[in-house]
């Protein structure tokens, strides 16, 4: 080596992760790995935990509230005795759903809400207050109450249509048609003495399930009042 030459420099110092042999291409991703491993790992189990552990929401169970609270009035065995029978539904109807149609999309399909549900199928709700609404002015009897259950008129009733009609996504309406049929039961049988068709619509206040429940409670105490009414013409 010649004088004024300089002198080959020693190489750098590697970092401590990084080897002459191996590079350092796999090292930076092993340490983000590590990272991850120790820091994100455990929050995202921690989450999970925490989701596995909360109990799932049990829907909301509706009924027509109290009913009628006042007692019958002595009129109540002036009007011939009267057989309610059992209130027919549909199958959709038969269950606890609580039913919603978006009409401005498909007015055919019938959903039910997810978190909400009647107490009883919505044909024993109606009967149920039928029976508190026509007790207030005569003696109404179930079909097995002893021999007089098969003596005089009997009411039939059946439900066709029982749930919230969404006109507009913010605009809903509760929906009850049923068909009243009453007849004179007698030696030779039953006797066709009238029937009635009954469609009531009521405004629901919210667009959801609490509002339709409020809108369809509405609408059977009207309907029941309409029969009531109806049925005063048999005497």
């Amino acid at each position: 080596m010649t004088a004024g030459a300089a002198r080959p420099r020693a190489p750098l110092a590697l970092p401590a992760w990084q080897s002459a042999s191996g590079g350092c291409a796999g090292a930076p991703r092993r340490w983000l790995i590590g990272v991850w491993a120790c820091l994100v790992l455990p929050a995202i189990l921690a989450l999970g935990g925490c989701a596995f552990l909360e109990k799932p929401l049990r829907p909301v169970v509706y009924d027509f509230g109290p009913g009628v609270q006042a007692a019958a009035t002595a009129a109540a065995a002036q009007l011939p005795l009267l057989t309610l029978l059992e209130v027919e539904a549909s199958g959709a109807l038969d269950n606890t759903a609580v039913l919603y149609r978006l009409v401005y999309a498909n007015a055919q399909q019938l959903l039910p809400y997810a978190q909400a549900r009647w107490s009883m199928p919505p044909a024993q709700l109606l009967r149920q207050r039928l029976r508190e609404s026509l007790a207030q002015r005569r003696s109404v009897l179930n079909p097995g109450d002893g021999n007089l259950a098969g003596a005089g008129m009997a009411l039939r009733v059946e439900l066709e249509e029982f749930s919230q009609l969404f006109e507009a996504a913010d605009r809903s309406v509760g929906l009850l048609r049923l068909r009243a049929t009453l007849v004179q039961n007698g030696v030779g049988g039953e006797r066709l003495l009238g029937q009635r068709l009954v469609v009531v619509r009521r405004a629901a206040p919210t667009a959801d399930a609490a509002g339709g429940v409020r809108a369809l409670t509405d609408a059977a105490a009207a309907a029941a009042e309409e029969v009531e009414s109806w049925l005063m013409q048999f005497r």
